[in-house]
């Protein structure tokens, strides 16, 4: 493992493919530190509906990544780079290795390819988007974004914030994130994307979902403020958690929206790990090629 620019391990997947307790067991097995790619579980007190590390699992391997900033604060791909990058080089300078582990595609793409080199954010140039966002709704934004940068649209997976991030560049550029050129990045890669099917996810999900709210989903949905819910509600399913707790809703209603969603969210990241760069891929569930993994990590390991 190179001094200066020390390899990254990565792995990536779908949601409920079981990449986190697989990565926590070769983590503990090897001693790697894990960092992890997932852009809802920056945020602190959204723990249950994003089914984060548990404190045991953290008392077990070092996690970076997890409960940066409150959710009512502003968090980017940028932030988190910076922050993963500077996990792996402190780790690599103590001689351990990193396992970066989750299914934020865009985070994992960025920490590989490096950042792009787009402007700062003005907030005053954003603010005439998310006016258009709340008459209008994301969708109407998203075709915007389409008709002037479809990979940029492709890539936003209808997020609002990243949605009216490439609006406002393009708005005050004439050019979509996406078309600028990206800086080095600190550390080097090695990929590991799993790509299970939808007929092995989707047991898993509404199993993982049954679990979710009866670990108290609900109760932490109704217990944030509204602008924090108003990030938590990026995250599938925390609206309809919250409606939940309030009376608004059924659960067996709720059960099946944040079952449907979660369906569709792994689609778009099946797709989206279909097409990008990796050094070996794996048509599997994280535990059916555990021992694949292990070799990868073992020789990776100090």
């Amino acid at each position: 493992m190179s001094a200066r620019r020390p390899t990254a391990y990565l792995l990536g997947a779908p949601t409920a493919s079981g990449k986190s307790a697989v990565a926590l067991r070769l983590a503990e097995r090897h001693g790697l530190e894990i960092v992890v790619a997932d852009a809802m579980q920056v945020y602190r007190g959204l723990d249950v509906g994003t089914a984060k590390p548990t404190p045991d699992d953290r008392a077990r391997v070092p996690h970076h990544g997890l409960d940066r900033v409150p959710p009512d604060a502003p968090y980017d791909v940028a932030a988190w780079v910076e922050h993963a990058e500077t996990a792996v080089l402190d780790a690599a300078e103590r001689g351990v290795a990193s396992l970066v582990v989750g299914g934020t595609g865009f985070y994992l793409h960025a920490l590989a390819e490096g950042l792009p080199t787009t402007p700062p954010t003005d907030a005053g140039a954003q603010a005439p988007w998310w006016e258009r966002l709340e008459a209008e709704g994301v969708d109407a934004l998203v075709e915007v974004l389409r008709a002037v940068a479809p990979e940029d649209a492709a890539r936003a997976q209808r997020n609002p914030r990243r949605v009216v991030r490439a609006l406002e560049v393009w708005s005050r550029t004439g050019r979509p994130p996406s078309a600028f050129p990206r800086r080095t990045p600190r550390v080097a890669v090695d990929r590991t994307w799993l790509r299970p099917s939808m007929a092995a996810l989707e047991p898993r999900i509404e199993a993982r979902a049954r679990a979710m709210l009866a670990a108290g989903w609900p109760a932490e949905a109704a217990a944030l403020s509204d602008a924090a819910l108003a990030t938590a509600s990026q995250a599938i399913g925390y609206r309809e958690a919250a409606a939940l707790a309030r009376g608004e809703r059924g659960e067996a209603e709720v059960l099946e929206a944040i079952v449907r969603a979660t369906r569709r969210y792994a689609r778009r990241q099946r797709t989206w790990f279909a097409k990008h760069a990796a050094e070996r891929r794996f048509a599997a569930l994280a535990a059916d090629v555990e021992d694949e993994l292990d070799a990868w990590v073992g020789a990776a390991a100090p």
